[in-house]
């Protein structure tokens, strides 16, 4: 059974956490979304923006691995929180 919606966004604000932390990364986020830091702070429980967090994490293995081992989590867990939001599923296009 998947992880719960719950669970995923849960994963996804302690990425976020990370994300925030990494001084290098946060301005790319920033930039490539256009989100300021006030977005940031008022969207940070929303669904949507978590999924965004995810998405833009899980676009570089190396992302992945450092945000995973800070959380002291397996690899697959930032995919597994993305498809358990509201949005994240896989699209399968076969």
């Amino acid at each position: 059974m998947g992880m719960k919606r719950e669970q995923g966004e849960t994963i996804a604000l302690q990425a976020l956490a990370w994300l925030a932390s990494n001084e290098e990364l946060m301005p790319i986020f920033m930039g490539s979304t256009g989100v300021s830091v006030d977005d940031v702070k008022n969207q940070a429980g929303q669904p949507e923006f978590l999924l965004s967090v995810l998405e833009f994490i899980t676009m570089d293995d190396k992302w992945i691995v450092d945000c995973c081992d800070a959380l002291n989590v397996p690899y697959t867990t930032l995919m597994e929180a993305r498809a358990a939001l509201p949005g994240g599923q896989h699209m399968h296009w076969t």
